[in-house]
């Protein structure tokens, strides 16, 4: 494969990544489990308290799912006009996605349990995958200079 397909290949998977992004955001609006999550962490908690919780998790994904489609835009145009420095781009937003994804999947909160329940804490993995293997494409082969 050349480097240009490598290039193009990585726009595309980007492209699904930007998908996964937004899927992982409308997710925790579908699925009922942040709540029950919260019931089973927190069983004292009055539904006013449970609200309370899902209404600030879904605020907080919700900004961290505008903050990742933005990134992915940003990066897809970078990548596409040939940007010298696109593929540091792409690996820095790669790194502060899925740390930012991992920290949601795994930090535990006060009950002891973790914050999101792994139904929505895999969901938000996925565009990391996205990432990897777009952030590997870029830097396969060499990379035609466009300042």
């Amino acid at each position: 494969m050349t480097t240009t397909q490598h290039k193009r290949t990585a726009i595309w998977v980007m492209y699904a990544g930007l998908g996964l992004t937004v899927v992982a955001m409308v997710v925790p609006f579908t699925a009922n489990v942040l709540a029950d999550h919260i019931w089973a962490g927190y069983p004292d908690y009055t539904q006013a308290q449970v609200d309370s919780a899902v209404t600030t998790w879904l605020v907080l994904l919700s900004v961290v799912g505008a903050l990742g489609i933005s990134c992915w835009l940003w990066t897809i145009w970078a990548v596409t006009a040939g940007k010298w420095w696109a593929r540091l781009a792409a690996t820095a937003m790669f790194a502060l996605g899925t740390g930012t994804a991992l920290t949601a999947l795994l930090v535990k909160d006060t009950s002891g349990d973790t914050g999101l329940p792994l139904l929505l804490g895999g969901v938000g993995m996925l565009p990391c995958l996205a990432g990897l293997i777009a952030v590997t494409l870029l830097w396969r082969g060499s990379w035609p200079v466009r300042r």
